[in-house]
């Protein structure tokens, strides 16, 4: 599991426009890393609401808000536009992130899905360095972020 100390794994993975995103190259500012289980369900919705609503507070804090699924950048794409989303939402449909992150549920849900993403926030410094790590076992949960602004505020 990955703690706050550690160097946050680079990922390359596609928005909605399908441009290649990578961690590496957005050094120099804070990213708030959000792994979520799909686009168009009412936890997942709710959170990312939550963070456009709030957008001003991330720009403010020097912060890019990446949200990640193993959703597909179409379905993102339609997710995004729906929502009005202000924020990049990135495909991990290899599950390659997911994993890196240990941010992947075994078995998910009624249906038994394999390799869907647990929903989790990571912070990662101007360094590339982990500052907060939270992955919650209980998709229907929300991560703290109250503690997640904490942590941004101590960065700046």
């Amino acid at each position: 599991m990955l703690t706050p100390g550690q160097p946050a794994p680079d990922f390359k993975l596609y928005n909605t426009d399908k441009k290649a995103i990578t961690l590496s190259e957005l050094k120099g500012k804070n990213v708030l890393i959000l792994f979520f289980p799909f686009a168009f369900t009412s936890t997942c919705t709710k959170e990312l609401c939550s963070v456009r609503d709030e957008i001003a507070y991330y720009d403010k804090a020097n912060a890019v808000v990446l949200g990640i699924s193993i959703d597909t950048p179409y379905t993102l794409g339609k997710y995004k536009a729906e929502q009005n989303l202000n924020m990049d939402l990135l495909s991990d449909f290899n599950k390659e992130a997911c994993a890196a992150y240990d941010s992947m549920y075994e078995v998910f849900g009624s249906m038994a899905m394999k390799g869907v993403a647990k929903r989790s926030a990571f912070v990662v410094d101007k360094e590339g360095i982990i500052r907060y790590a939270e992955v919650l076992e209980d998709a229907g949960q929300v991560p703290d972020f109250d503690k997640i602004k904490t942590c941004l505020a101590s960065l700046n």
